[in-house]
């Protein structure tokens, strides 16, 4: 099988091309693929640097993946700075998330063949590179079928929204959710889910002054209602029963943000915190333990994909999560594709305060381009 696949790329040079074209030496030797790397951790700006390197084929266990596209989350900010809890080796490829296809197979994989798409099956895979050679059981196949961009996100933030609604109140249709970070991406996923479910959505966000089109933004998603934080604190919308008190509230800022949001539960609701943006800690008052009887808990996707990363719920949530996005129920949230050679300004973006903007950013490998006039090889469709 590889063997055969390089004679036929090895050929295709000389072929008048019709589709698009990647930058990289042939297979029969070696590959030439561009990567983004840290020798040490520290600030993102400082310590990640864009390199070229070589690699040679997959051995008969192994597949090489070319990356199509990896997200740039917080989380990545926190491992390159050193401060997540999951550390890669160093020197390392940062990248926990990202999409890319099967170029060749080792000659005893049976699971996967050349064109498959795959997402990484383990943290700290290293996405941000064009080209990666792996074990075979390092990868999960996916259906070809599904939007680009939006499974680009489905092993961390949509991962998390769904897990979230799942597993810690048992919500049926007609009930309400209160979340803070509206706007972030696990946020907005949240708010596709509970349109798909039936359920009722109080959606919460910092001030701003194009709140307006924030809240026209996540109205079209499908919030049942945006709330700033102000505005949360005067609200009738609970004392009036316009919408039933929510069971469940999810938390990613904290602080004073979090506090509000108990205080909205209904008796035994369930708070879930999964994020600190504000990095104030999560405080719970008193009354509301004794008087509501509330509940806090955590979550970390990372801890939940550990132990349940080769059992039937996963395989369960990835189909169900891709059937929502192949309807059109389920869209990536708001983006900005950048070219691989445009890493800076994606950290820069996500490691400040713009990052939780609402606006993820996503490399894209797709037309990486080599300084040294290396012959292209065609991306497989």
């Amino acid at each position: 099988m590889a063997s055969s696949l390089r004679t036929i790329l090895f050929s295709a040079r000389f072929l008048k091309p019709t589709h698009t074209y990647m930058a990289c030496h042939n297979y029969i030797h070696d590959l030439k693929c561009k990567k983004l790397l840290i020798q040490e951790f520290g600030d993102p700006l400082k310590v990640v640097q864009s390199t070229v390197e070589n690699i040679d084929g997959p051995k008969e266990d192994e597949v090489l993946v070319q990356m199509l596209v990896a997200s740039i989350n917080p989380a990545d900010i926190n491992t390159i700075q050193g401060t997540y809890p999951v550390k890669p080796e160093l020197p390392g490829v940062p990248g926990h998330e990202g999409v890319g296809k099967i170029v060749e197979v080792g000659n005893k994989v049976k699971d996967l063949t050349v064109g498959d798409i795959v997402i990484p099956n383990v943290e700290n895979f290293g996405t941000w590179r064009s080209h990666t050679v792996v074990k075979a059981d390092l990868v999960y196949k996916i259906p070809n079928n599904v939007p680009l961009v939006e499974v680009a996100g489905i092993a961390s933030n949509t991962s998390t929204a769904y897990r979230m609604l799942k597993d810690f109140v048992d919500l049926q249709p007609g009930d309400s959710v209160i979340q803070n970070g509206g706007n972030s991406a696990a946020g907005q996923n949240v708010i596709q889910f509970c349109k798909a479910w039936g359920l009722k959505s109080i959606n919460i966000v910092r001030s701003r002054p194009d709140i307006d089109k924030l809240k026209e933004h996540l109205t079209g998603l499908g919030a049942s209602y945006v709330l700033t934080e102000e505005e949360l604190r005067t609200t009738e919308l609970i004392k009036s029963k316009e919408v039933p008190a929510p069971k469940l509230a999810l938390n990613c800022v904290g602080g004073k943000s979090a506090s509000e949001l108990m205080r909205k539960l209904a008796p035994k609701g369930v708070i879930v915190t999964y994020g600190g943006m504000s990095r104030e800690p999560v405080i719970i008052p008193t009354s509301l333990l004794i008087f509501k009887d509330i509940t806090a808990k955590g979550y970390w996707m990372t801890r939940w994909t550990s132990v349940n990363r080769h059992n039937e719920a996963r395989r369960k949530m990835f189909d169900e999560i891709m059937d929502l996005m192949r309807s059109g129920k389920i869209k990536a949230p708001a983006h900005k594709l950048v070219p691989f050679e445009s890493y800076k300004e994606a950290l820069e973006n996500t490691a400040t305060s713009k990052g939780f903007a609402g606006v993820k950013y996503i490399l894209d490998f797709r037309s990486i381009i080599f300084g040294d006039n290396t012959r292209p090889i065609p991306i497989l469709n």
